[in-house]
């Protein structure tokens, strides 16, 4: 694939005006006529994390920005395979991952923004959140009695309210230096069976199966509702959710990683250049070790 094809891969799934966006117009099938054998796919994915990789030491370095990856999903798209893929290879110490579950007491007793606050990545570093404060609009909006656990009333206008307060967290985030990148991991109810049932069958995969995923099964219907009014209320071109269809992971993980470098090369992270005095701070150390290893 050319880079061209990369710029397109990154583009073709972005929204930014949620007015006219569809969850239902979009095939979980879709690869874009894109028909490269497996290993190429796995090839292009290398290449990617290896831009990536580059352009992660130059964040890092700079400390000037930070991209907050969000990841969503039905369960079995392929959140964590994603994260295991696409940042393979980058050094550990300039990303970090949370996943969030269902809050604690302590979270509880906050704001639905505030765990995910506490969380965002510093300067420098790329966070990936699987899952996110979405979950306020989406788990919680299925299923409305997790708001007495929250101590919250419901009324109409709650949920508008929440779509409004997330564009102003992450307005506020993309204007204090934050690559925001919104993510959902869109595969067919079909397909989430078919990945259920391999857990099933294959005994290494048997830890990965949840009775919970059963059940969240019977709410497909609302939570294409909820992620489609999500999307519509949310999408702006600071803060761009990709749609990526992943019934086929490689594509996925294709569009992630394209989606990923693009951007950041868009951000054009540079290391940073030091005074004068640094550099002569460096000329005077260079002669020093140079006479202590007898190579003047």
């Amino acid at each position: 694939m050319t880079e061209r094809d990369l710029a397109y891969l990154a583009d073709r799934h972005r929204i930014t005006d949620g007015k006219t966006f569809r969850l239902a117009a979009v095939d979980p099938f879709d690869t874009d006529g894109i028909d490269i054998a497996k290993g190429e796919a796995k090839s292009q994915l290398e290449a990617n994390v290896r831009i990536l990789r580059d352009l992660q030491e130059r964040l890092f370095a700079a400390r000037r920005h930070a991209v907050l990856i969000i990841l969503q999903a039905m369960d079995t798209a392929g959140k964590d395979s994603a994260i295991e893929h696409v940042m393979s290879g980058l050094n550990p110490q300039g990303f970090q991952v949370r996943s969030f579950k269902a809050p604690s007491h302590i979270e509880l007793d906050h704001d639905f923004l505030w765990r995910h606050q506490v969380a965002l990545p510093p300067r420098g570093l790329i966070g990936i959140h699987n899952r996110s404060h979405y979950e306020e609009v989406l788990a919680v909006r299925v299923h409305p009695n997790l708001l007495e656990a929250e101590r919250i009333d419901y009324h109409p206008d709650l949920w508008a309210e929440r779509y409004k307060s997330i564009r102003r967290f992450e307005r506020h985030l993309t204007g204090n230096g934050t690559l925001v990148l919104k993510f959902f991991l869109h595969i067919s109810k079909d397909e989430q069976a078919r990945r259920i049932l391999a857990r099933i069958d294959d005994p290494q995969k048997n830890w990965k199966f949840s009775v919970a995923d059963m059940a969240e099964r019977e709410h497909w219907a609302d939570y294409q509702l909820a992620y489609d009014e999500a999307i519509q209320a949310t999408a702006r071109p600071a803060a761009p959710w990709y749609v990526v269809p992943a019934n086929d992971k490689w594509y996925a993980r294709l569009v992630i990683s394209s989606v990923v470098t693009k951007s950041l090369e868009a951000l054009d992270p540079r290391f940073p250049s030091l005074p004068p005095e640094d550099l002569e701070r460096m000329k005077t150390a260079r002669a020093a070790l140079e006479q202590e290893l007898g190579l003047t």
